[in-house]
C-alpha cells in the first residue's frame, strides 16, 4: 500500500519570533510513514542543507522546487522508491510546483505538488490551468495534484462559513465580479476529469471531517475550510483505499494545517 501525504508546514515549520515547530513537523511525519510526501511553505529550505537535513530525518529523498515569489514547495520519496524523473514546473506561480515521476509495481505515478496563490481566485485559477497542461503531458494513467490549493471544493454551499470571516480574508474567496464565492480552481480540475480523493473515500462522512484548516495553532485568515487536496485520474482514485485528515498530537500545533493521507493500492487490479 502507498501513502500520498500533502501537507503545508506553514513557514518552513517555524515562526519569528515564536516557536520552532521543526521537531513536531519531523515527529508527525515519522509517525505517518509516507512513501510520497508533497510540502509547502517551505521557507528558508532553499538554503545550503536545509532540505537535505529535514529529509535524513524523515528518510526520504527530496525534490525541491525553489520560489520567485514566496516560499519553496518539495516532493519527497521514501527509498525503495525512486523518482525517475523530477523537475520545476517553469511557469510564475506565485510560490512553485515540483513535479516528480516516481517508479511503482502499477506503473509510474506522476506527482505535481504545489501551493495556489492565496490572495485572488483568478490568478489560482491561472496557475491550475498551468497544471492541467502539465498533468496532460503526463505518461501513463496515474497522476496526482495535490497541495495547499487555496481553494473551495464547488459541491459545497461556503456562503453561512465565509459570511462569518472578516472581510479581509472573506474577499479571498469572492469573485470580484458580483461577489459570488469563487470554487473555479478546483471546478477546472474536477473538469478536466481528476477525482477529489477525499469525499470520493469518505462517501456519508461529515463535511467537517475532511477540514484541514484551521489547527489548534490558530490562524486568523480561516473559518474551518477544506483548503489541502490530493486530486488524482480516475485510474489513481479507483486503487485508493482510504483517505483521511490527520489530527491529534502534534498534528495540533505543528502547522495552521493539518496533513491530508492517502492510501492507495498499487497491486489491486
Amino acid at each position: 500500500m502507498l501513502r500520498v501525504m500533502t501537507w503545508n508546514i506553514r513557514t518552513g515549520g517555524r515562526d519569528r519570533g515564536g516557536p520552532d515547530r521543526l521537531d513536531q513537523v519531523v515527529q508527525v511525519v515519522n509517525e505517518q510513514a509516507p512513501d510520497v510526501l508533497a510540502l509547502q511553505e517551505l521557507r528558508g529550505f532553499d538554503r545550503a542543507g536545509v532540505m537535505a537535513e529535514v529529509a535524513g530525518r524523515v528518510g526520504m529523498t527530496p525534490r525541491l522546487a525553489r520560489s520567485c515569489f514566496g516560499q519553496p514547495v518539495a516532493v519527497l520519496v521514501r527509498p525503495p522508491l525512486q523518482a525517475i524523473e523530477a523537475g520545476t514546473l517553469r511557469r510564475p506561480f506565485h510560490h512553485a510546483a515540483a513535479r516528480v515521476v516516481v517508479a511503482t509495481s502499477a506503473g509510474p505515478l506522476t506527482v505535481l505538488g504545489t501551493h495556489l496563490y492565496p490572495y485572488s481566485g483568478g490568478r489560482r485559477r491561472m496557475e491550475v490551468d498551468w497544471l492541467v497542461a502539465a498533468m496532460r503531458r503526463s505518461e501513463g494513467p496515474l497522476t496526482l495534484i495535490t497541495g495547499d490549493l487555496n481553494s473551495l471544493d464547488p459541491t459545497v454551499d461556503h456562503t453561512a462559513r465565509l459570511g462569518g470571516m472578516p472581510s479581509l480574508y472573506r474577499r479571498r474567496h469572492l469573485r470580484r465580479s458580483g461577489g459570488d464565492v469563487d470554487t473555479r480552481a478546483i471546478a477546472r480540475l474536477l473538469a478536466a476529469g481528476l477525482v477529489d480523493l477525499w469525499p470520493s473515500s469518505a462517501a456519508g462522512a461529515p463535511e467537517t471531517e475532511g477540514l484541514t484548516v484551521p489547527t489548534r495553532l490558530g490562524g486568523a485568515e480561516f473559518a474551518g475550510m477544506r483548503l489541502d487536496y490530493l486530486l488524482g485520474t480516475r485510474a489513481l482514485a479507483e486503487r485508493v483505499r482510504d483517505c483521511r485528515v490527520i489530527r491529534g498530537g502534534a498534528a495540533d500545533t505543528a502547522s495552521d494545517h493539518y496533513p491530508l493521507l492517502a492510501e492507495v493500492d498499487l497491486a489491486g487490479s
